[in-house]
Parts: C-alpha cells; sequence; structure tokens
C-alpha cells in the first residue's frame, strides 16, 4: 500500500484545463477510508469547473506548490464548498434548564472536551441598526466544557430559559492541510447578497490550515460576495498560520431605504473558540479602500490575531476576549463589538479611529480595553481613539456600553497629516441627538493613560464634549 493518496491515481491530469474535481474527491474519499495523507504533485494546476461537488478532507493533507484554478463563472451550486472538513461527531440534544453569565460549572459531564451551544427563541440580540438592518437573532451562546463540566471560556448571557441545547466532542487528534496556490475566477452576477461559497471550509477542531494562498481575478462592475475562502464554523482550537489572501472589490447593493457598500471576505469565523490566526497577510495594498476587510468573525471567543498584515480586524456579532499582537491594520482600523477582555499591544494601526466599536450593533464593547505599546497613524480632521455611535433610541437586545476601563499604555501617534485639526482619547458618540434617549449608553468608568505621544507636539484631548463623559475618571499611570 503507497504511503500517501494522489490525485493523480484518481484520474487528475493537472494541466490547468481538463476539470480534476471528480478525481479530487475521489482521492480524498479514499484516503479517508484507509487513513491515508493526500500529497499533489508539485508542478501540476488543477483546474476546478463549477459542477455540485464536495471534496471531503479527513486526514492530512499537503498541497505543496501545486495551484488550483477555481472556476466560478458557471456555477451548478453556489452553496457548495470546494473542499469539506468535517466532523466526526454530531451534536447530541442535551438538557439545561438555565445558565447565568460568567457561569464556570454545568452539572453535565463528558467522555472528553466538549463544545455545547444553546439558544433561546423567545428573545433577541443583535438587532441591527442602519442601511442593513435587521430584526435580530435568537439569543445563542458556543461555549467548551471539560470532561467534568467545568466552562473553559465565557457565557455570554444569562439564559433564564433555554429553547434548545446540543453538545458535541471535539477532536483529540490534529489535522493539517498545508500549501497550495489558489486562483478564483470570480462570478459575474448580480451585487446582492446571495452568498457563494467555493470555499475550504471547516467543521473540525483541532486544525491547522498552513501556508494557503489565495488570489482572485475577474471581477467586474458587479458580482455576488463570498462567504470566505476559509471558511471556519462550530470549530475550537483551530490556527491559520502564514497564509497570504486577497480583499475582495467592494461592489454596491441596496440596502434598507438605501444603497450600500458589499464585499466579500476572504476569513469567516462563526460560532468558534480558540481560534488563532498568525502571519496572515493581506494583498492588494491594506491601504486600498477599493477592497473590502479580510476577516469577519460572528460569535467567537477567545480570538487571537498575532503577526497578520490585513485592513482591519472586524467582530460582527460579538467576540469575547480578542487579543491583537504585533499586528498591522490598514484603512479599516479595529472594528468590534462585544465583550470581555480586548487587547491589542505592538500593533500600527492606520484611520480615523485606532478602535471603531460598531454602530450598527451599538458601539458595544462590555469589558476592559487595553492598548499597549502600539502606533497609529490617524487620518481626517477630528480621530479619536476609541469612537462609537450610540444616541441611546435603538433597542440593540443588550445593554450597550463602551468599555468600562480603558487603559492607553504606550501609544505613538503619527500626526502629520495637515487635514487633523484635534485628537481625542473619546469620540463623541450621540453628538446627533439631544432627545429622549430610551436605551442609555454606558460610558468609561476609568481612563488609564501612559506613554502616549504625538509626532507633531499636540495635546490629546480626553474627549470634545466632557458632558459626555460626566462620570469618567481620567488616570495618569505612573
Amino acid at each position: 500500500m503507497p504511503a500517501y493518496v494522489t490525485y493523480e491515481r484518481f484520474g487528475a491530469k493537472g494541466n490547468g484545463k481538463t476539470d480534476d474535481l471528480k478525481a479530487i474527491v475521489a482521492a480524498h474519499a479514499y484516503a479517508n477510508e484507509r487513513g491515508l495523507p493526500v500529497r499533489t504533485a508539485p508542478d501540476a494546476v488543477y483546474y476546478i469547473g463549477g459542477r455540485d461537488m464536495t471534496a471531503v478532507i479527513g486526514t492530512d493533507t499537503d498541497w505543496g506548490t501545486s495551484r488550483f484554478i477555481i472556476d466560478d463563472r458557471e456555477v451548478e451550486n453556489i452553496n457548495q464548498h470546494i473542499f469539506y472538513i468535517p466532523t466526526a461527531h454530531e451534536p447530541k440534544p442535551v438538557t439545561l434548564d438555565r445558565l447565568v453569565r460568567g457561569q464556570k460549572q454545568i452539572s453535565l459531564t463528558f467522555a472528553s472536551t466538549t463544545l455545547i451551544s444553546v439558544k433561546d427563541n423567545t428573545r433577541l440580540n443583535y438587532i441591527r441598526r442602519g442601511p442593513n438592518a435587521s430584526s435580530g437573532h435568537s439569543v445563542s451562546d458556543t461555549f467548551l466544557v471539560a470532561p467534568d463540566g467545568k466552562v473553559l471560556n465565557d457565557i455570554m448571557w444569562d439564559f433564564p430559559q433555554i429553547t434548545s441545547a446540543t453538545a458535541r466532542r471535539i477532536e483529540e487528534t490534529p489535522l493539517c492541510v498545508r500549501g497550495g496556490s489558489f486562483l478564483t475566477i470570480a462570478n459575474d452576477r448580480p451585487s446582492k447578497y446571495t452568498y457563494f461559497a467555493r470555499d475550504i471550509a471547516v467543521r473540525r477542531s483541532r486544525v491547522t490550515l498552513e501556508g494557503i494562498r489565495h488570489r482572485i481575478e475577474g471581477e467586474g462592475e458587479h458580482g455576488a460576495p463570498y462567504g470566505g475562502f476559509l471558511q471556519i464554523s462550530g470549530a475550537a482550537y483551530v490556527t491559520l498560520r502564514d497564509c497570504d489572501l486577497t480583499g475582495h472589490k467592494i461592489y454596491i447593493t441596496e440596502g434598507v431605504g438605501s444603497t450600500v457598500p458589499m464585499g466579500s471576505y476572504d476569513i469567516t469565523v462563526g460560532g468558534s473558540a480558540f481560534v488563532m490566526l498568525k502571519g496572515i497577510t493581506q494583498v492588494p495594498d491594506i491601504m486600498d479602500n477599493t477592497r473590502w476587510g479580510l476577516i469577519g468573525t460572528n460569535y467567537c471567543k477567545d480570538l487571537t490575531l498575532e503577526g497578520c498584515r490585513m485592513s482591519r480586524f472586524d467582530a460582527h456579532c460579538g467576540v469575547t476576549n480578542a487579543t491583537v499582537r504585533d499586528c498591522q491594520l490598514g484603512w479599516q482600523c479595529v472594528a468590534a463589538i462585544g465583550q470581555g477582555r480586548l487587547t491589542v499591544e505592538r500593533t500600527s494601526v492606520y484611520g480615523h479611529s485606532f478602535i471603531s466599536l460598531r454602530p450598527d450593533y451599538g458601539s458595544v464593547w462590555d469589558g476592559p480595553l487595553t492598548i499597549r505599546d502600539c502606533e497609529w497613524y490617524p487620518d481626517g480632521k477630528r480621530p479619536n481613539v476609541v469612537s462609537g455611535n450610540n444616541d441611546g433610541t435603538h433597542d440593540f437586545g443588550y445593554e450597550c456600553t463602551m468599555p468600562q476601563q480603558i487603559t492607553i499604555d504606550g501609544l505613538t501617534i503619527h500626526d502629520d497629516a495637515p487635514v487633523i485639526e484635534s485628537i481625542a482619547f473619546l469620540g463623541d458618540y450621540a453628538d446627533r441627538h439631544t432627545g429622549d434617549r430610551p436605551y442609555p449608553y454606558g460610558t468609561p468608568s476609568v481612563l488609564s493613560i501612559r506613554g502616549v505621544s504625538t509626532d507633531s507636539g499636540r495635546i490629546v484631548e480626553v474627549c470634545r464634549k466632557p458632558e459626555l463623559y460626566p462620570d469618567t475618571e481620567i488616570k495618569n499611570l505612573p
């Protein structure tokens, strides 16, 4: 028996013209049955057309220096993955009557580390505001527990009642997929929210994706968006390392009452825990504002970016505990909402704000924010270190607040842009509204500052409207 499986053994030509998807699917199926790794021919160019087929990866795969052409001009099923890394464990219903935010133990026990998902269909949160407004989503949470029921990461919400709960064992053994240079020939469908998959989708825990390169060509005047070329969902302990990915062209589509920009992420992460992105780079340039951000996340916990170069870090429907370390973030900066610890250290950030708390979800961060030994290249007339917008008139389904403790310990501000008039630590979050605020917006209790400098020598103001921050204590750290 050979030590590994090749696509050529099942009929792949690797000539960049013949559709090799059927052979690729067969090779992985054979490898999965026998527990064999997969390797590709170093000089091969595997063409993948629009057939409704998926290659299921269940063993270590090394694409090496091989190239892949994914042609999306004529696709039978836009929801079909090209490569799929499934879990071996199906979720099973469990009974949980209630949960409390911050709870450290549940009453259930398991054979191994387990991913718990809970939902309360009687309540809604993440009720989005603005041109992409939505009616919200059922209150839900996903968290890891040890075999003895110890909760391994934070429970986000109180659950006085739980309408459904499942438990799924996570894998104990690692799986690695590495190498490969992928070129997507873009679709030319109407610019509407009909997302293409055509991706590498991960549903298994303890997976590493390493050294993958992705480019896209053929983006024209219109096109449907993609849901992420590397797409991670419902998994834990997943690492993306040394991948070189592409920012997609921004299109315009119809929102609620107005047109809105629409784009594709090359990385999406949803409902996952302990995900690490390390050494991820983006092309074109991270300051190219015709290109969408590289990463978008929803419902994630303990997410880390380390040594990455991309146009932004973006968390939509909440992230719990996020760390950005030794990174360069471009024109879209750190755009996030969530809770727990948000730490940005030894990172260079460009843009009007250093931290932009997304206003479409209430500009909420419920937990401490730390900025440590960073650099910032602001633009615009009145940039802010931390900005948000919440006039207190919209119900997002949760209480909204800025970080209660903000610590800025080492920040060099390169403020040589001639348009800059002033810089503030805290932005004017409600400058367009003076009426009643039925859903009050919380402000920081403490802003601690040390080691902040500007190239111009200008003083950074605490805020431009002190009446917005009457109870915020300012501490100058020794």
